[in-house]
């Protein structure tokens, strides 16, 4: 697939230092009424997941105030304000729109005061306005932007949701991952990526994939080349997005190299600093692989719930061997 990546030795592509989000995509995610916009505001680079509510700062005291971040003015400030002089109002917007804040957001659809927009005009600064409850906005905007600012890493290979399973699946080009892929699909698993993956750690430290919007629901086969999965196996056949629960790795099968029997001993591979469960399934022909991925998720999941079967049976020979 014409899908160019760049990979360090392991086929991963490094997260970027720091992540951002323009202002322009917080005001259509949040349907945000513009009341006034600075120069070039949808533009303006956001780079902190945090939000200023400007309590002590509309009274003068600006320490530790970090002009990057969004205001939110709210029911709190307002009836303060409410309470001041047109002056006093004038001179507390003065020192507050001062600061290159990237915008102000007024909640719960409260009129703006003159002053407010009369410094914004002095300042050159944007004023937006929300319909929600300052509580709620507030909670759901710093959830998005946490999530926009996530550690993320691209990865190369293919991810499907076997059996509720999130299973990443990897291995040097031509092992066949994605003919696993269209079998598991022709079972009725769904797959999320194919060829790049990418995974992002949430708030709750989950790493969730998905695909690149570019090559979203195509897989490439060689000899047939690039398909549709939506179009060929249906919506069923596809996902959005998927926690990752296991990694398996595919590779051909080495004559001499001793592989797991038992799974007494759990492996895992780290991922942003993460750690999942990972297996190593060597490839020969022969191996129906559809069918070892499937109970590889289906055990996997056994052994969330707190079943591990080497573990049982060693332990029931354990038993035997010291009753006799």
């Amino acid at each position: 697939m014409d899908y160019t990546v760049k990979k360090d030795m392991r086929g991963c592509i490094m997260a970027q230092d720091g992540y951002s989000v323009k202002l322009s995509e917080i005001i259509e995610q949040f349907h945000l009424e513009i009341l006034r916009g600075g120069k070039d505001y949808g533009d303006y680079i956001l780079r902190t997941a945090d939000i200023n509510r400007p309590g002590l700062p509309l009274t003068g005291f600006f320490d530790y105030f970090d002009e990057q971040r969004l205001l939110i003015l709210g029911l709190v400030e307002t009836t303060y304000l409410a309470g001041l002089t047109p002056e006093q109002r004038r001179a507390s917007f003065d020192r507050l729109l001062s600061y290159p804040v990237p915008g102000l957001i007024i909640t719960r659809g409260i009129e703006p005061f003159a002053e407010c927009m009369e410094m914004a005009e002095k300042y050159d600064r944007t004023i937006l306005r929300t319909q929600e409850h300052t509580s709620v906005f507030t909670s759901s905007l710093i959830g998005s932007l946490r999530l926009h600012m996530a550690p993320r890493v691209t990865r190369s290979g293919v991810m499907l949701e076997v059996y509720g399973e999130g299973v990443l699946i990897q291995g040097e080009s031509g092992v066949g991952k994605s003919e696993v892929a269209i079998e598991l699909i022709k079972r009725g698993h769904r797959i999320i990526a194919d060829d790049a993956v990418d995974i992002i750690k949430n708030n709750a430290g989950v790493l969730v994939a998905s695909a690149p919007e570019l090559i979203r629901h195509y897989m490439e086969l060689r000899g047939i080349g690039v398909i549709d999965v939506r179009r060929l196996f249906g919506m069923g056949a596809i996902k959005d997005s998927q926690e990752i629960d296991l990694v398996i790795n595919l590779e051909p099968w080495k004559e001499g190299k001793v592989y797991d029997r038992l799974g007494m001993d759990s492996t895992y591979v780290e991922i942003l600093d993460t750690q999942i469960p990972s297996l190593t399934i060597p490839v020969k022909p022969g191996r129906n692989l559809a069918s070892i991925l499937e109970v590889a998720a289906m055990n996997n999941r056994n052994r969330k719930m707190g079943h591990n079967a080497a573990l049982e049976l060693s332990q029931r020979m354990d038993s035997h061997w010291q009753q006799n």
